[in-house]
C-alpha cells in the first residue's frame, strides 16, 4: 500500500520527462539513500528500458503491461504492483491517465 503522504525525502527538483512530454516522472529519495520516482503517464504505449530492476505500483488508474518474459498483455488497476527485471524492455499501454510510484533496485 502507498501512503498518502512521504516524509523525510529528497525530491529532484527537475522532471524526468519521457516521450514527449506525455510521461513525467520526479527522482526521490529515502533517508537512507534509496531511489524512487513519482510519475504520471498521459494515454498511450510506451516502451521503457530497465537498468535496475524495478518494482512498479500504480497510484491511480489502470494499464496494460507487456513485460519482458511474457507474451501476453496482463492488466494492473491501482494499487496493483508489478516486477520488471534489470537490463530489459517493458511496454505499457495506457487509456486513462496513470499515476505511479517506481522503486529502483540494484543487482548486486
Amino acid at each position: 500500500m502507498i501512503e498518502k503522504t512521504l516524509n523525510n525525502l529528497s525530491i529532484a527538483s527537475r522532471a524526468n520527462v519521457y516521450f514527449d512530454g506525455r510521461v513525467s516522472s520526479r527522482s526521490c529519495y529515502k533517508e537512507n539513500g534509496t531511489r524512487f520516482s513519482l510519475g504520471v503517464i498521459i494515454p498511450g504505449t510506451y516502451t521503457f528500458s530497465v537498468e535496475d530492476r524495478e518494482i512498479v505500483q500504480l497510484i491511480a488508474g489502470a494499464a496494460e503491461i507487456l513485460l519482458p518474459t511474457e507474451k501476453e498483455w496482463k492488466k494492473v488497476n491501482a494499487p496493483d504492483s508489478f516486477e520488471v527485471i534489470a537490463n530489459s524492455n517493458y511496454t505499457i499501454r495506457c487509456y486513462e491517465v496513470v499515476e505511479y510510484l517506481c522503486n529502483y533496485f540494484k543487482e548486486s
